[in-house]
């Protein structure tokens, strides 16, 4: 197996490296008599169907025997309450400055020991979709929960016989299996926004206290991305695609936060002038050695505000969180989209939406596209030298999303740097700029920087971006000078000029390079360090900085 699951008896002890007292207290609660095996998704969709408050439509899967589930399998509805987005407030990172382990130890054994007095269902899936990278992950999840575990279930990739016979034929890895325990019932006064506690260097996590179902998914994204990190692999949350230009194919990725336009991207078809392949629109990992790509999900887990109650791929909604239900003009029971019940209305959608899907991607990865909602940035620019290009990854730009939970007085509107669009990073910040550095010195992976929000007062539409897209893999268009800027060209688009003859804009652009400049010298202090990074980060931006 490529991960650890069994132990030779005289393994079981405290100086191998595979344990921890976090790990044996979150495995350890999967074997309870008040857990239960969940093996198939008939069963997953059954006790989905039938938990209250769930809203079975008329709305009929497709696709439904191929997944697994019973042949009249209809759409489920499962709606949160107030909190209907993901709480990074609620992170802890074991191993990380400032986190006292002793005290979370005791946290965690109280409520795995509140608890034993509910139903728990378990589950098996594989994340990793190719022999490349392959991990067993599982999940524990309080039976009231159980929509959230049919759809967990449907995310990733099951672990049914086939899947445990590709997996079997997958590269070892020196890790642990993933395991992760969540209870939404749990409270406590301490943490008032819920709990989630990750050890990371265990792959053990417990989610507690959060009923959005993308706690559960990013949780085990998280941990699967920091050991993929720990082998050889880059982690990646974007969107992947190859183009078939009949004579050479251009694989390019796509980096952005949710609402960003990382899936528009990833989706888009081009008006079927091309053949495109789509790896995922949310997480893979890049093989250093060989820069071939694997998706960890086959399913996707997407936003259904742009989506029309008949739009055609409604029909590949396997589950629907957070949206509303109504009666249509033949008395059937039908979602409610475009953000009319709350904002970040979700869909687990099947890998049938996307008929030109692959799993792995041979090729090595030909661009990296940052995606970044900045007032300063043109449509499209090319970033030339390595460092720079990993440094505007380091520091990419954007505003905050519908999909995440703001604890405190946060304006979702104030632009934040969030580095390589990755709030999931559960290791120093120093080590994905060496990687993705790598991916751009070593490789020679091209680079690109999207602004996909305003540029000025002026907004940058889909068709621009995807346009500007087309011509970067057709390798069409003249690039300019972006100004004084070394290293730096854009690709000029009616509409969206570039002036630094402006004096207010000239000043508007050096605020946001010194700003992330401010930004990586904030690294050397906070958190005690612990994202400290190299020299040279610093170094290029202040070059930029001395030329304007």
């Amino acid at each position: 197996m490529t991960t650890t699951e069994r132990f030779a008896r005289g393994a079981i002890a405290p100086d191998n490296r595979l344990f921890s007292n976090f790990k044996v207290m979150v495995e350890t609660a999967f074997y309870g008599n008040n857990v239960t095996p969940v093996d198939d998704l008939a069963t997953a969709y059954h006790n989905a169907a039938t938990t209250p408050g769930v809203i079975i439509t008329d709305m009929p899967v497709a696709h439904a025997a191929d997944l697994g589930l019973p042949a009249d399998a209809k759409l489920l509805v499962s709606n949160d309450g107030k909190v209907v987005g993901r709480t990074a407030a609620a992170r802890r990172i074991i191993g990380q400055p400032g986190i006292d382990s002793d005290y979370y130890a005791g946290i965690l054994r109280e409520a795995i020991f509140d608890g034993t007095s509910r139903q728990f269902d378990r589950g098996d899936v594989i994340v990793g979709l190719s022999n490349e990278f392959s991990v067993h992950a599982h999940l524990c999840l309080n039976h009231r929960s159980a929509p959230n575990f049919y759809s967990y279930l449907l995310n990733f990739q099951l672990a049914t016989a086939d899947a445990r016979a590709h997996y079997a034929d997958s590269a070892a890895l020196p890790e642990d299996d993933i395991y992760l325990y969540a209870d939404p019932e749990w409270s406590h006064p301490d943490f008032p926004n819920g709990l989630a506690l990750f050890d990371p260097a265990h792959n053990v996590a417990a989610v507690l206290g959060l009923r959005y179902f993308g706690e559960l998914k990013k949780a085990t994204l998280t941990l699967a991305w920091a050991t993929a990190h720990r082998n050889g692999f880059v982690a990646c949350h974007g969107g992947m695609k190859q183009y078939d230009l009949g004579d050479r194919k251009f694989t390019m990725a796509a980096y952005g936060l949710s609402g960003s336009g990382k899936s528009t991207i990833t989706f888009a078809k081009h008006g079927d002038k091309y053949k495109v392949t789509i790896l995922h629109d949310d997480a893979f990992v890049i093989n250093q050695q060989t820069g071939s790509t694997t998706a960890l999900e086959p399913a996707y887990f997407d936003k259904t505000a742009d989506y029309h109650t008949y739009d055609d791929a409604v029909r590949y909604f396997l589950t629907c969180q957070n949206v509303g239900v109504t009666l249509d003009e033949d008395g059937k029971k039908v979602i409610v989209t475009q953000e009319l019940r709350n904002n970040n209305g979700r869909a687990v959608k099947s890998r049938y939406m996307t008929p030109n899907r692959a799993d792995h991607l041979a090729e090595p990865l030909d661009a990296i596209f940052w995606i970044m909602k900045d007032e300063t940035l043109p449509p499209i620019l090319q970033i030339d030298d390595p460092a720079l290009a990993a440094v505007f990854g380091l520091t990419l730009a954007t505003k905050r999303s519908t999909a995440e939970n703001l604890v405190g007085p946060v304006d979702r509107n104030q632009l934040v740097i969030e580095p390589f669009a990755n709030p999931f990073r559960c290791y120093p910040l120093a080590e994905d700029y060496a990687d993705f550095k790598a991916l751009f010195h070593d490789r020679g992976t091209a680079c690109y920087v999207l602004n996909t929000g305003y540029y000025g007062t002026t907004k940058v539409t889909p068709a621009v971006t995807l346009g500007a897209i087309e011509q970067v893999a057709n390798e069409r268009g003249t690039w300019h000078a972006f100004g004084p800027v070394p290293g730096m060209q854009y690709l000029p688009v009616d509409g969206y000029s570039v002036d630094f003859a402006d004096a207010d804009y000239a000043q508007a652009f050096r605020a946001r390079i010194q700003a992330r400049l401010d930004f990586v010298n904030q690294q050397k202090t906070a958190m005690e360090g612990y994202n400290q990074l190299p020299a040279d980060a610093a170094t290029v931006l202040q070059a930029v900085l001395d030329q304007l």
